[in-house]
């Protein structure tokens, strides 16, 4: 599920510079940028990703993830956990834009984009001579047509929401596509990055998805759902010379974390994701490893249903984030690598954070408090959790049952079975464990899950208030007042919220010291903005 820090902007941008001039900003435009010109009329593209002078091809790269199941499959609309993402988003396909390691947004499939005033209507500007793996020509229905998917009838995407703001989409060319949204939005082409919006080839979608035929630098060579994937590095692809160094990629399912460690330790595999803290200073003292630690967004949760009992009672929901100790959880089940949270998904490398908002404490008295005001006192609650939620989720769930005590509250902790936890019990059970990645912007997370209607409003909760905020701030470009507005909607969720959100957790991942990057590390998802497989090279 699993969003970042961005840098400062380059100002005043003009609608019609030369193209030369234009593109040489261009890769250098991030979100505040974006914002800060209003958008008006302006254009963004990208010319690549920065690579290292000894970056070279070769060898066969071997991943030990967490994160898959046996449902797993080729349709981005379900793609909700590690695994499948890095085969999918950075490997075998390809989305319009990409949010490089240094947090900017750069061009994909999408060579450059240009917005109206309002930031209403979008052009994107493709990339000419990309071919998908079965040869066929990479163009303006593709997009259309792969877009199209996430509000097919039936349809369960999480981007949804993303596609849905789009009144209309119109092909100008063969690669040009024009998008009317409903409502104006600064952030769109950040959208177009979102891991889901994979591009398929139009009139062969089906084929697509039960093959894997992307644009990507990796081609399917074996994929055994839940267990291996193997895919094998595309000649003469358009990213030659910019990413892609590995000549075949592995990717082996672990999802147990002591079999991960061990893999890595005896070198059966060259990375893997989500180091256990547990036996991370073990791994930080041998000479072949190399942990890379980042800060991002990324955060634990425990989602309840506001739409079942008693979860729909305000009461309830402040007494139990009351009762829960957040530090005990970062010194314990983070050990150290992580912070408190405050019961909202946006996080410190947010740009509009808002880090002086009162905090939830542990307080029993004031949890009992509400509870009494709920006529809730005794209250038993089952809690549902599984390590497939994130590292150490049953024994955070435990540490949370303990201290729920003292305010008078009986936490049932159910360790629910790994596989096919994300299709079994997230959104299914009224309350469990879960994890978000966070997003890079404040609208793109909030949208994904907390606006109503959303597939993944893991908490059903609805407020008007906040609901009015996240519209209104959509469109404005005025970035102080953007900045009240988000403030609010944090506020909101701390207070009113369905989500506990105890803890961010910085994202932690190993490799063997034979292998090296570009010396930026992405974070708005695990394994370098799950590029990893793109990004890094046998030294």
């Amino acid at each position: 599920m699993p969003l970042r820090e961005e840098c400062e902007f380059a100002q005043g941008r003009q609608a019609r510079r030369k193209k030369k001039k234009r593109e040489t900003k261009m890769t250098r435009i991030s979100r505040r940028g974006l914002l800060g010109t209003g958008a008006a009329a302006g254009v963004l593209a990208a010319t690549g990703l920065p690579v290292r002078a000894q970056a070279k091809r070769g060898g066969r790269l071997r991943l030990g993830l967490a994160g898959a199941n046996t449902s797993d499959s080729w349709d981005g609309r379900t793609h909700s956990d590690t695994f499948m993402i890095m085969m999918a988003y950075g490997c075998v396909f390809d989305c319009l834009t990409e949010i490089a390691a240094d947090g900017q947004l750069v061009g994909e499939l999408a060579e450059s984009w240009e917005a109206s005033p309002d930031a209403k209507t979008w052009t994107f500007n493709l990339r000419k001579g990309v071919t998908f793996h079965n040869g066929k020509p990479f163009g303006a229905d593709d997009v259309i047509a792969s877009l199209n998917l996430h509000v097919a009838d039936g349809a369960k995407s999480a981007a949804q929401p993303i596609v849905s703001a789009i009144d209309e989409m119109k092909k100008l060319g063969e690669h040009q596509v024009q998008m009317v949204l409903k409502n104006g939005n600064a952030d769109f082409p950040f959208l177009m990055a979102d891991y889901h919006l994979l591009m398929y080839p139009a009139g062969q979608i089906e084929e697509a998805i039960s093959k894997g035929i992307g644009t990507g630098m990796y081609r399917v060579e074996a994929f055994d759902p839940g267990v291996r994937f193997v895919g094998k590095r595309v000649d003469s692809h358009y990213k030659d010379g910019r990413a892609g160094w590995f000549d075949e990629v592995e990717a082996i399912a672990i999802n147990d974390q002591s079999a991960r460690m061990n893999a890595l330790m005896t070198n059966q595999v060259d990375a893997v994701n989500r180091v256990d803290f547990k036996v991370e200073p073990l791994m930080r003292s041998n000479p072949q490893i190399e942990i890379f630690e980042v800060t991002g967004n990324q955060h634990f949760t425990f989602p309840m249903l506001t739409n079942v009992d008693p979860f729909t009672q305000l009461n309830v929901r402040k007494a139990l984030k009351h009762a829960v100790n957040r530090q005990e959880l970062v010194d314990k089940i983070l050990l150290g690598h992580g912070a408190v949270a405050n019961d909202h998904p946006i996080g410190p490398a947010n740009q509009y954070y808002a880090p002086d908002l009162p905090q939830n404490e542990y307080d029993p008295d004031k949890a009992a408090f509400y509870l009494k005001e709920a006529g809730m006192e005794g209250l038993q609650v089952d809690l549902s959790a599984a390590e497939a939620a994130f590292p150490g989720a049953v024994d955070a769930a435990q540490l949370y049952q303990a201290s729920a005590k003292n305010a008078g509250i009986t936490i049932n902790v159910v360790q629910e079975p790994n596989d096919g936890y994300w299709s079994n019990v997230w959104i299914k059970k009224p309350w469990c464990a879960s994890y978000w990645s966070g997003r890079p912007t404040e609208d793109w997370m909030f949208s994904s899950c907390y606006e109503t209607g959303v597939p993944w409003n893991d908490t059903k909760w609805e407020n008007e208030r906040f609901q009015s905020l996240l519209l209104d701030a959509r469109v404005e470009l005025d970035s102080a007042k953007r900045a009240e507005m988000y403030r609010e909607m944090q506020s909101l969720c701390s207070t009113d919220g369905g989500t506990v959100v105890p803890m961010y957790a910085n994202y932690v991942d190993a490799a063997s010291k034979s292998l090296t990057n570009s010396g930026t590390i992405g974070n708005a998802w695990q394994m370098d903005n799950s590029r990893f497989i793109e990004r890094w090279w046998f030294s």
